[in-house]
């Protein structure tokens, strides 16, 4: 898990809205909420820990982005995002 833990730091990054579009275009995008670590949320996806990761989309702290923060987040390209590649998905968490 450590492993994982440090390849995950290494690729986390910022990123602008404008950046995430095509992200957000094939729903790829998965937004974490203020309330977790990024980067435990990127391990748990990783490492396939389903039960752990149930509980967290059921408590809605991590989601798919609504209608409306993409067209508020569409209005301000220029926001800013914490950023983590999980493929196939990309974990985003506001600034």
């Amino acid at each position: 898990m450590s492993d994982i833990r440090a390849e995950l730091i290494e690729s986390l990054d910022e990123a602008e809205w404008d950046w995430l579009i095509p992200h957000a275009q094939r729903d790829a995008i998965i937004l974490v909420s203020s309330q977790l670590d990024i980067i435990d949320v990127g391990a748990a996806i990783a490492s396939e820990k389903t039960k752990e990761v149930q509980i967290w989309i059921d408590e809605a702290l991590i989601t798919k982005p609504s209608i409306q923060q993409l067209g508020t987040w569409n209005t301000d390209r220029s926001k800013r995002f914490e950023t983590l590649i999980v493929q196939p998905y990309v974990l985003v968490k506001e600034k």
